[in-house]
């Protein structure tokens, strides 16, 4: 029996502490060590006991959670999960909080919506348990009950979907021939910085993309937002209809699935609302599974950073669709559960390092 992840909730708001302890608990790898309303409250328990994972409320009495992440970071690198509740502006305060060393951010649980409830359940203990698995070179020292963890996660009650709720699978090649490549990109925890250092080198004219980031809905948007400001090409959210063009970057909104769509040789992108797949919306699967049915070999597929396997059957029907696939490597993954799976299944043309997989996207692009 592998330890269970230990974990500190940090949250001003007693319903927030309790739901949230109720939740995680729900989860046979998960204890809550205990709770704390406010940072200084936290640091004194901290002193007590090192948890594997806190969850850290963005504004709170006393100090807010990004001064206190900073602090954190400085003084014992845990690995930590941002949670808001996404109030206005919110959401840019979190992702200035991924840059002080967050390892991913989640929403607050709604609290009497039980179906809400329950699908926001599976979402915020795989992030937990991904952020124990969290290795961001340098930051986090492996504990032996982080090292113990591991990246399968346990069969739950609730029925794990394919993408064949979404799509059927492929069942004829896509156009052999186009002007334009595409590129799909899917990702999970540590994501958000690991796309950033991809797009914003890849220059404006670069073949259109369209990502897949495990996030909440609304925090999409402003992710968007973020990366089109850093980015020599245009990034926005997508939206139902959008064209996936040279020099666009599409993400995937939160809560929606997004698939690539043909119409001649031109493509553009259906945005739908469909059940989990792989335990998410948007799942990667989807979007990789809609580009081996319509783009064929005209496209590349690249899977990075994140826990589970979402993804990695998708990457797979690319390839066997002709495309050029690539993913991440351990080394510079913060949970390298994603491409792991990709790998094993033998469906990865090259595995690369962060830092050169832009320049790789622009070679398969060109070829």
């Amino acid at each position: 029996m592998n330890p269970k992840i230990r974990v500190l909730i940090v949250d001003d708001s007693a319903v927030v502490r309790q739901t949230l302890t109720a939740v995680l608990e729900s989860d046979p790898e998960i204890e809550v060590m205990g709770s704390a309303s406010d940072p200084f409250v936290a640091a004194k328990r901290i002193a007590e006991e090192v948890p594997d994972v806190i969850t850290l409320d963005v504004e709170m009495p006393r100090m807010d959670g990004v001064t206190f992440l900073r602090r954190l970071m400085a003084q014992h690198p845990v690995p930590v999960v941002m949670c808001s509740s996404l109030v206005e502006g919110g959401s840019e305060t979190l992702h200035q909080a991924l840059e002080a060393g967050a390892v991913d951010v989640i929403l607050k649980p709604r609290v009497g919506v039980a179906e809400h409830l329950a699908e926001a359940r599976i979402l915020i203990c795989d992030t937990v348990k991904a952020a124990a698995k969290a290795k961001r070179l340098g930051r986090f020292d492996r504990t032996p009950r982080a090292a113990m963890m591991t990246a399968q996660r346990r069969a739950g009650p609730e029925k794990k979907l394919t993408a064949d709720a979404m799509l059927p699978p492929p069942t004829s090649r896509a156009m052999a021939k186009t002007t334009e490549m595409i590129v799909c990109i899917g990702a999970s925890t540590g994501g958000t910085e690991a796309l950033r250092e991809v797009l914003e080198v890849l220059p404006a004219a670069a073949p259109g993309i369209v990502v897949v980031q495990h996030m909440p809905e609304r925090f999409t948007t402003s992710f968007a937002k973020r990366l089109d400001s850093l980015c020599a090409m245009e990034v926005k959210e997508a939206q139902d209809g959008d064209a996936v063009l040279r020099g666009r970057v599409l993400i995937a909104p939160g809560n929606f699935h997004t698939m690539i769509e043909r119409s001649g040789a031109r493509y553009h992108v259906s945005v739908k609302e469909g059940p989990l797949v792989s335990r998410h919306r948007p799942s990667v699967d989807v979007l990789f599974r809609s580009a081996a049915r319509n783009v064929g070999p005209n496209a590349v597929g690249v899977i990075m950073t994140g826990m589970g396997d979402d993804g990695a059957r998708g990457l797979e029907e690319m390839k066997s669709a002709g495309a050029f696939t690539v993913a991440q490597d351990e080394a510079t993954s913060v949970v390298f559960g994603m491409p792991k799976e990709a790998i094993a299944r033998g469906c990865v043309d090259r595995v690369l390092p962060l830092q050169r997989i832009a320049a790789e996207i622009l070679r398969a692009t060109e070829r």
